[in-house]
C-alpha cells in the first residue's frame, strides 16, 4: 500500500490543491469522513466547512470548503468545490463583514424579515463563520 494518496481540490475557477498528502478529513453531507491510502472508492457530497489534511512533512493543512462533491480512489482524492479557500488566501475582513451582514439579517423582526431570504443569509453566516474559524485556528 502506498504511503501517500493524491489530493486536488479544484473550482470551476481554479486548482486550490495538488499534492501528496496522508490522511484528508472533509466535511461530508452526512457529517465528516476520513481517507486514507487504500481507501475503498466511494463518491459523497460535501457540506461547507474545513477540509484538512496532513501533509508530506506531517502538517495539518485547513481549506474552506463551499459544498460540492469528493470522489476517494485508492490513491486519489478529488474535490470539485463550488468554492475553496486556502487559510492564506481567506480575506479575514471581507469575512467578518459577512458575518455582520448576515447576523443583521437574520435579527430584524419578522415585518422586515419577509422581504430577506433567510436560507440565503443563514448560509452566508456559515461561509464567514467557518471562514473565520480556518483563520483563527492554529494549524494552517
Amino acid at each position: 500500500m502506498a504511503d501517500y494518496i493524491k489530493l486536488e481540490i479544484v473550482t470551476p475557477e481554479k486548482a486550490v490543491v495538488s499534492e501528496n498528502v496522508k490522511t484528508v478529513i472533509a466535511p461530508g453531507s452526512c457529517g465528516e469522513f476520513g481517507i486514507l491510502p487504500g481507501h475503498t472508492t466511494f463518491l459523497t457530497t460535501l457540506n461547507i466547512g474545513a477540509l484538512r489534511y496532513v501533509d508530506k512533512n506531517g502538517t495539518e493543512r485547513k481549506i474552506f470548503i463551499n459544498g460540492g462533491f469528493a470522489e476517494a480512489l485508492p490513491d486519489k482524492v478529488t474535490v470539485l468545490a463550488e468554492s475553496s479557500e486556502r487559510r492564506r488566501d481567506i480575506d479575514v475582513e471581507r469575512a467578518r463583514r459577512a458575518m455582520e451582514r448576515a447576523e443583521k439579517r437574520l435579527g430584524e423582526d419578522d415585518a422586515q424579515k419577509k422581504d430577506i431570504d433567510v436560507i440565503r443569509a443563514k448560509a452566508a453566516m456559515a461561509r464567514a463563520m467557518h471562514r473565520l474559524r480556518i483563520v483563527e485556528s492554529i494549524n494552517h
